[in-house]
């Protein structure tokens, strides 16, 4: 479609989505290094790193909360994997009745409002102990998780070509030797790239994190929306941008595991 068009149209459209996507971080990351800015002025006022300073400082709660953030994102890629890889398997491999529904169960908590589900959720939560408590933040970020963990493992194990499996099975192989020696290295990548989707997925996660962990569980995220709701920019920006590090270095990874093959098979 853009070919089609003239390259003036062409380079005004260019634009537009290079300013959607790399004006708010270019905002970003001159708030992370005002010192003074405020309206009318276009540009900051003053220029310094004493905010990173600030978040970098022993006494900082910013460290403890990325901490926190990394921890539980590890778990919750830990329960995720727990329950995807042998779910994907099955439906990858095994004539099960259902298998649609079973797939379209896993994105149900996608289908809803999420302030309104974990409002009741954390109600749920409060009644088995688990508000405040970084077990309940993890089984929160996991049900968002198994959408694509379950969806692109059970991707992963479809483009395994089955002669291999029949081969390995065909030498005396145990069906358990023929799906550790031979599956599960094959459908790696894409289970893999569904780790990595989860933990940017937790990382990243706010409103499920805010109704269940807080006031006990304080993670980067809700670190940066405090300082953002109390007009403390800077501190926004720079907690904004360290959680941007991951998400783009661990895209590029994506990249490189999620092949047309599994792609292709998402959904089938």
């Amino acid at each position: 479609m853009i070919r089609s068009l003239g390259w003036v149209p062409r380079g005004l459209l260019l634009g537009l989505l290079a300013f959607a996507v790399f004006g708010p971080l270019t905002n970003l990351g001159l708030w992370a290094v005002a010192e003074k800015w405020y309206f009318p002025h276009t540009l900051p006022l003053q220029y310094g790193f004493s905010f990173w300073e600030r978040v970098f400082a022993p006494r900082s709660n910013a460290m403890g909360s990325l901490a926190t953030s990394v921890t539980i994102a590890l778990f919750t890629v830990a329960v995720c994997l727990a329950v995807s890889v042998p779910a994907g398997y099955a439906l990858a491999r095994l004539r099960l009745p259902w298998r649609g529904a079973i797939l379209l169960a896993f994105l149900l908590p996608q289908a809803f409002p999420s302030v309104a589900v974990y409002i009741n959720v954390a109600r749920i939560f409060y009644t088995l102990g688990l508000n405040g408590t970084v077990a309940g933040v993890v089984l929160v970020h996991a049900v968002h998780g198994l959408v694509f963990s379950v969806w692109i493992t059970a991707a992963a194990f479809s483009a395994v070509d089955r002669s291999l499996e029949e081969a390995a099975r065909d030498m005396g192989a145990s069906p358990l030797r023929t799906f550790l020696g031979v599956t599960l290295p094959l459908a790696a990548p894409g289970v893999m790239a569904s780790s990595i989707f989860v933990f940017l997925e937790s990382l990243d996660e706010f409103t499920g994190t805010y109704f269940v962990g807080v006031p006990d569980v304080t993670t980067l995220p809700l670190l940066m929306f405090n300082a953002g709701m109390g007009g403390n920019f800077q501190i926004a920006s720079i907690t904004a941008l360290i959680l941007l590090v991951p998400s783009v270095g661990f895209m590029l990874v994506i990249e490189r595991f999620l092949k047309a093959d599994v792609l292709a098979k998402v959904g089938h």
